[in-house]
């Protein structure tokens, strides 16, 4: 079970060192002392894990309301467009580009 777990962990943060990777590897080697009853070890990965969750969380949640402001201007833009006001409906294209850049970190 460790050397799965081992394997396991080691691909995720291969392959992404986000904060949600880095929670699910100490999440997984936290399991792994807790099946041997190392509960101290256990105590000591779910904490790193937990704050590496939190800050994953974080960075959704700002990247979610970032698109929800993103729709809000499209539908402004839309709205506008409809009355012939292409400056308005241009200026809120352009403010919904930049949320939906930013909910996608670029």
């Amino acid at each position: 079970m460790i050397a799965i777990a081992a394997l396991f962990t080691v691909g995720i943060v291969g392959a992404a060192e986000h904060h949600a990777a880095q929670a699910l590897e100490h999440a997984a080697v936290s399991g792994v002392h807790g099946e041997m009853g190392h509960a101290k070890d256990l105590t000591q990965h779910a904490k790193a894990a937990l704050k590496h969750a939190k800050a994953s969380e974080k960075e959704h949640a700002e990247a979610h309301e970032h698109m929800t402001q993103g729709v809000k201007h499209l539908n402004e833009a839309i709205k506008h467009g409809k009355m012939d006001h292409a400056k308005v409906a241009t200026k809120h294209i352009n403010e919904a580009m930049t949320h939906i850049k930013a909910s996608i970190g670029k």
